[in-house]
């Protein structure tokens, strides 16, 4: 009686243990899947601003996205904001501005006028 209990219960660890290795494998194959499923590292429906779309808004908006051979001398005399660096401390090195960086900018103008 006790040597059959003990071969059933055998018998249970060795099914609970496949199943275990089954359900691992099985979630390891999921995430491989989902991973290659992305497709080149971009989220599905998001808008990727680029070239002359990102030439064709307004200048000077608020949240700016740094273009191809843009310098942060030039976008500071046209969005007229001499202070880029001290809005934007992620930005270390005036020289390091590649596209697609993200500033903030505030404009003189708007700048004496909210102060008002």
């Amino acid at each position: 009686m006790a040597g059959e209990r003990q071969r059933r219960r055998t018998g249970l660890v060795a099914a609970a243990d496949a199943a275990s290795w089954c359900f691992a494998l099985s979630v390891v194959a999921l995430l491989l899947v989902s991973s290659l499923g992305a497709g080149a590292g971009e989220e599905r429906g998001a808008v990727v601003v680029r070239g002359p779309r990102l030439q064709s808004r307004g200048p000077c908006e608020e949240i700016y996205v740094v273009g191809e051979g843009e310098t942060l001398h030039g976008i500071s005399d046209r969005c007229g904001d001499p202070y880029i660096l001290e809005h934007n401390p992620h930005v270390h090195d005036p020289d390091d501005v590649f596209p697609g960086l993200v500033i903030n900018i505030t404009p003189r103008l708007r700048a004496a006028s909210t102060n008002r």
